[in-house]
């Protein structure tokens, strides 16, 4: 287990104003699935991704005018409850898929209570139509999805594959392009749908940028060096893609990057004093002058995610923090966690981008799970994990509550 709770800036403000017209959207996982469908839609010129924009799984800060020009046909799909629902759920995969992780599989794993996956989303003021697979594969045709960040995107990644292998007959025309097996945790990954020439990548890149050896002379605490100025190597295999989604923040706290040794680096110096949330938002450059420099914005639509939160009660994930007896989602709002200062400073980001015309939104997703303490893995998690168990606070069982039918 790797990931802790972020440094916090305030308590979270779920009255966002998010303007969509009802009759184009379609939801899967966590909302991130509706805004790439969407994303898909424009790419293939069958809606006008123009009214999709104030979508408001994002700030809400930086969309509000575009709420209040459009509040004639508003929607807030971010803001809403976990309701119980006995139909639930319908259609969805299960853990025989051929893409899921077993980490991930708590089922398998020994958790015998299953309802968590019986609670529905349902937003203020309005409902949300079924994922249809078929259809999604068919507006993504001859396309390129690519998630690019640490385990909690590969966790949503597989969950879409999933979702999206509902709507395929033939099951042996999904596979891995270089045929690496789905169980392998470093490098990359790119699922073809074949009947539908369409990919879904996943690359782990924990900090987006680089990280590497210290640069000759650095003082002797540094064993390692996150380079600020340089995006990872595999951004040039990013390339070419028609929907983007990043995330990052796990991984900057000092566990990871100063406690282990692992400063920053800017040009040819390590900078031994800088924090690591100072460093996050330098990353942050670098990636937005990738991006301006390198993607067209006519063909491809960026998304960033928002952080999502962990759960771990009465210590860290390496101090005995639980959430093994969490069994319903959080009703209490007063026991909600502060909304992380990582989300701020994305969101930042993403409104200058968006002032130069690039296609990309901020995708606040951490309203949404902040409550769902019930879905994590907790001790469910794989057959091999150290004794005794680290319980995994973080990501999510799958299926779950990170896809919605």
């Amino acid at each position: 287990m790797d990931l802790q709770s972020p440094q916090t800036l305030n308590l979270f403000t779920p009255n966002i104003h998010s303007t969509i017209k009802k009759k184009h959207i379609y939801v899967f996982s966590f909302f991130l699935f509706l805004v790439i469908f969407l994303s898909f839609s424009s790419f293939l010129n069958q809606f006008d991704l123009r009214s999709f924009l104030a979508l408001n799984f994002f700030s809400d800060t930086y969309h509000q005018q575009k709420a209040e020009e459009n509040s004639q046909q508003t929607c807030d799909y971010s803001y809403g409850e976990w309701v119980w629902d006995e139909s639930y759920p319908i259609n969805s995969y299960d853990e025989n898929c051929q893409f899921l992780d077993l980490g991930f599989q708590c089922h398998h794993n020994g958790r015998a209570n299953q309802s968590f996956r019986q609670w529905r989303w349902q937003p203020h003021g309005c409902d949300l139509p079924r994922f249809n697979a078929s259809d999604f594969l068919e507006r993504s045709r001859n396309g390129r999805i690519v998630f690019a960040g640490d385990s909690i995107g590969r966790n949503q990644w597989e969950s879409l594959l999933c979702m999206l292998s509902k709507g395929v007959s033939n099951q042996s025309s999904i596979y891995e392009a270089n045929g690496v097996p789905i169980t392998r945790h470093k490098g990359y990954f790119s699922i073809i749908f074949e009947d539908f020439n369409l990919s879904v990548e996943y690359y782990r890149v924990p900090f987006l940028v680089r990280v590497g050896r210290a640069p000759p002379k650095s003082p002797g605490q540094v064993r390692g060096a996150v380079k600020l100025d340089r995006l990872h190597w595999y951004s040039e295999k990013w390339l070419g893609a028609n929907v983007f989604v990043f995330n990052a923040g796990h991984w900057w706290n000092d566990d990871k990057t100063i406690g282990s040794g692992i400063y920053f680096q800017q040009g040819r110096a390590v900078n031994v004093t800088m924090h690591y949330m100072e460093a996050f938002q330098r990353s942050l450059r670098t990636w937005k002058s990738w991006a301006e420099q390198k993607l067209d914005p006519q063909r491809s639509h960026i998304f960033f995610r928002s952080y999502s939160p962990v759960h771990f009660r009465n210590g860290t994930w390496n101090t005995g923090g639980t959430c093994r007896n969490n069994m319903s989602p959080e009703k209490n709002k007063t026991k909600l966690q502060a909304d992380p200062l990582f989300n701020q400073y994305i969101s930042e980001i993403v409104k200058e981008m968006e002032a130069v015309k690039m296609r990309v939104d901020f995708l606040n997703v951490t309203y949404l799970s902040e409550s769902r303490t019930d879905g994590h893995p907790s001790i469910h998690r794989e057959p091999i994990a150290p004794q005794p168990v680290v319980e995994d606070c973080s990501h999510w069982c799958l299926p779950g509550e990170s896809h919605l039918d």
